[in-house]
Order: C-alpha cells, then sequence, then structure tokens
C-alpha cells in the first residue's frame, strides 16, 4: 500500500519561486501526495500563483504575518494527513523522482529511522549544496561535502546525524513523540534542534542520495545578511544548551572562541562567510549583531533551561553514545570558516572545476 506523504511548503514573498517550485512536487512520479502551502502573511503574488494551480492536492493555509520556517511549518503539521511528513524550500525544486526515491527508501527502512536526508545540489549545477548534516563541538552545522562537485562521491544510502528542512522526510509517529519545530527559532536551526532532540528519543536518520532537490541558496533571508548572522548564531547557542550534556556544554565558549579565529583569518584573507562578509558590512556592523544575538540569547536561558530538562528527563540515549553521534558526524572549526556558497564570485569558480577548501 502506498503510503501518504503530506508536503510542506513554507513562503514568504516569493511568488515565483514558489511557482517553479510547486510545479516540480505536481510532476513527481509518486502522487500520492497532499501539497500544503503556508503562506507567511505575504504581499506579493503568492496567493495568486497558488491559486492558479487547480490541483486538489493543494492546500493553502495563509496567515496573518511571518511566523518563520519554523511557525510556519507547525502550522501545516498539525493539519497533515500523511503517515510522513516531507518539507522542501519555496526556492527549490524537485527532481522528478524526489520523492519516489524516499519512499522506497521509506519502505526499506526499519521502524527505528524517523528521518530521511535529500541531496541538495545548488541550482543549476552539479555543486552539492548539503548531502547530509555535520556538526561542529559548540552547536553550529553545516551540510557534508558542502561546494564539493557531485561525482558520486556521496551516492551510498547511509545514516546522516539529521535532514536539511529544505528536503527532509519526518515519520509522523516521530513528531508526535519528539515534538514539533521550535517556533522561537524562527528560521535556522530548527531543523538541527528537531534532528538532535529526535537522537536523544533514539530515532535515526537516513541519508538517500537519490532524493534530489536543486536549491537556490538563502534566496529568502538574502545574501549577506545581518539578520540571518544573528539567527544563526543566536540558535546555535540555544540549541548547545538545549540539547548538550553539561560537559560539552561547559567548553562550548572554548569550541566557539576556536570557531571564531578561524573566521577572522578566514576574514583577513577574504575567503569563506566571513571573508563575503567583510567586503559587504563593516565589522563594527557583525560585532552589533553578534552582541544582540547573544544578549537576547541569554535573555530567553530561563525558558531553555526548561526545555533542556524535559529533553534531559526523557531522552532515551545515554550521553556517551551521544558523544559517539557528534564525533562521528563532526565538522572542523576551519571548514566552517573556509566554506561559503553564498558569494556569487564563489559559485562561478566552482561552475569552471575549482572547489572549495
Amino acid at each position: 500500500m502506498n503510503p501518504l506523504v503530506s508536503v510542506i511548503v513554507v513562503n514568504y514573498n516569493r511568488g515565483e519561486l514558489l511557482r517553479q517550485c510547486l510545479v516540480s512536487l505536481l510532476k513527481q512520479t509518486y502522487s500520492f501526495l497532499e501539497i500544503l502551502v503556508v503562506d507567511n502573511g505575504s504581499w506579493d503574488n503568492s496567493l495568486a500563483v497558488v491559486h492558479s494551480f487547480p490541483d486538489e492536492r493543494i492546500r493553502l493555509f495563509p496567515l496573518d504575518r511571518n511566523y518563520g520556517f519554523a511557525g510556519g511549518s507547525n502550522v501545516a503539521i498539525r493539519e497533515a494527513r500523511g503517515e510522513f511528513i516531507a518539507l522542501i524550500n519555496n526556492d527549490a525544486v524537485a527532481n522528478k523522482e524526489w520523492m519516489e526515491k524516499l519512499v522506497k527508501a521509506i519502505r526499506a527502512s526499519g521502524e527505528e529511522i524517523g528521518m530521511w536526508a535529500s541531496k541538495l545540489l545548488f541550482f543549476e549545477t552539479n555543486i552539492i549544496d548539503k548531502a547530509g548534516h555535520l556538526i561542529y563541538l559548540d552547536g553550529q552545522n553545516r551540510g557534508r561535502g558542502t561546494g564539493e562537485r557531485d561525482a558520486g562521491q556521496y551516492q551510498r544510502l547511509e545514516e546522516t546525524l539529521f535532514p536539511d528542512g529544505c528536503g527532509a522526510v519526518y515519520r509522523k509517529r516521530m513528531l508526535e513523540e519528539v515534538g514539533e519545530f521550535d517556533e522561537s527559532f524562527f528560521a535556522y536551526g530548527d531543523d538541527a534542534d528537531l534532528g538532535i532532540r529526535g537522537r536523544w528519543m533514539g530515532w535515526k536518520c537516513l541519508y538517500v542520495p537519490d532524493a534530489v532537490l536543486y536549491h537556490r541558496h538563502s534566496s529568502t533571508s538574502g545574501r549577506f545578511s545581518l539578520q540571518k548572522i544573528y539567527w544563526v548564531e543566536r540558535n546555535r547557542f540555544w540549541l548547545a544548551v538545549k540539547n548538550f550534556p553539561l560537559p560539552l556544554l561547559m567548553m562550548s565558549p572554548v569550541f566557539t572562541f576556536y570557531r571564531w579565529v578561524w573566521n577572522l583569518l578566514a576574514a583577513l584573507l577574504g575567503r569563506g562567510a566571513a571573508g563575503n562578509f567583510r567586503q559587504q558590512t563593516s565589522l563594527w556592523a557583525l560585532v552589533q549583531t553578534l552582541g544582540r544575538a547573544y544578549g537576547d540569547g541569554f535573555y530567553h536561558l530561563g525558558r531553555v533551561f526548561q526545555q533542556r530538562r524535559r529533553i534531559r528527563k526523557t531522552r532515551r540515549i545515554a550521553d556517551l553514545d551521544f558523544y559517539r553521534l557528534l564525533f562521528r558526524f563532526r565538522i572542523s572549526a576551519r571548514v566552517l570558516a573556509f566554506q561559503d556558497l553564498d558569494c556569487p564570485q564563489t559559485l562561478l569558480a566552482l561552475k569552471r572545476g575549482a572547489t572549495l577548501c
């Protein structure tokens, strides 16, 4: 029997990108889908775009304001009828066999698998955006293989830490047990937090290399966005406080400082995200943004520690098993600092055959 998959698309003022995303979903070779479009109070033509598709599988949820990726996703999760919940970004286009390959992997999976990850390629290239996820020891995370040319090096069906929210599938039973996205994250890191919470409950994640999406990186938040830096750094801090065992959490400032040293070097060399931000904005603006991120992060620590206590109380794996996961799927501070796909010049170089360090 073919399981019903609920595919969620959260949109905010990206009507034309949304149109391309929906076209790719309606062309899927696996047809047992419902498509839930959540619009976060757009004022462009997004609603008209959705209404232009006379397909009964599409359900629209127009919201009164922008609740972020996390809040918008949760609205649809509560309304989803499927046994499995899929997420795709509005700035992504799915290969026509995307869902068919995912369902094939789901059918072959054991009951301990609660999450499935797609392969994300940068739009109109064969350059990898993410082939599963890796994590740094202060909670910062990055896609595996980011910036590499896809030459089949990540073509094995295998376990990964958690899926990227751009192309994830979750077992609905897992979400009912673990909980939904943390809406206080708003955007960025919410998928990592959900995946890590799932891991604490003993659920595993499978990377499905044949399930391919083509992703326009940072098209909603914008390249070189100080707001994006704010969300990423604040949410990274919350993720660590919520989920990391106490010894690792106490060491987190040391790991963060080490990561910043590498980012400073990258900025001075004009490399990576730090180098690109240095060209687009002032160092003082960056310092102010980080200060605001940590100020807000500490301000809400009471709530975050309450969440931490619930996670610690209900976890099903031991701390030692969690450490093994982090070290198995770890990424270095150097790679974090020097990898960047948000720079057009970097993408052009990659298309011409260069690789990221």
